[in-house]
């Protein structure tokens, strides 16, 4: 069976054979791919009454060491979401009661974002739906496949300057 890449890359072949076209097979997949796991995840974060942004917001303080505590610079750090979307969802999560922001006592100009005890919670309902909804997007492949597709991607990334050192 035939996916919608390789009738692309058919198409190109027969219109212009003279150029490899093979990065479209993984770049096109891994586009739609993402396009087809996102709506996944957004499904399984609206039912908790979140967005991607906001999910990545306290998970990424949840999975910092307790307090749970970061500062706006290092959540943007170690999170997924853009600097200037940050603020934004702080205040969003702030509004719902699920982080508080704390000046800190030494230094004024920095301020701590800290789950709450409604915050943490809800990570800890919204967690295992997000894992299990991984897990469904990638049944279709073995463990073993799972592992070289993770080891391939992360070589992907290194090589793109992707790097832990870089957050």
């Amino acid at each position: 069976m035939a996916d919608h890449v390789e009738l692309v890359l058919k198409q190109w072949h027969d219109q212009r054979p003279d150029l490899d076209v093979s990065p479209m097979g993984v770049i096109g997949r891994l586009s739609r791919l993402h396009r087809l796991i996102d709506a996944e995840l957004r499904r399984t974060f609206a039912a908790h009454e979140l967005d991607r942004a906001s999910f990545d917001v306290l998970a990424t303080l949840r999975r910092s060491d307790p307090p749970h505590r970061l500062t706006p610079a290092e959540l943007m750090r170690a999170s997924m979401i853009t600097s200037g979307a940050v603020t934004q969802r702080l205040d969003r999560l702030e509004a719902r009661g699920l982080v508080t922001r704390t000046p800190s006592e030494s230094d004024g100009r920095v301020v701590y974002v800290t789950l709450t005890e409604e915050g943490y919670a809800l990570i800890e309902r919204v967690l295992p739906d997000h894992v299990e909804t991984e897990h469904r997007v990638l049944a279709a492949l073995p463990e073993d496949r799972r592992q070289a597709l993770a080891e391939t991607l992360r070589e992907l990334l290194e090589s793109l300057g992707d790097t832990a050192d870089t957050l």
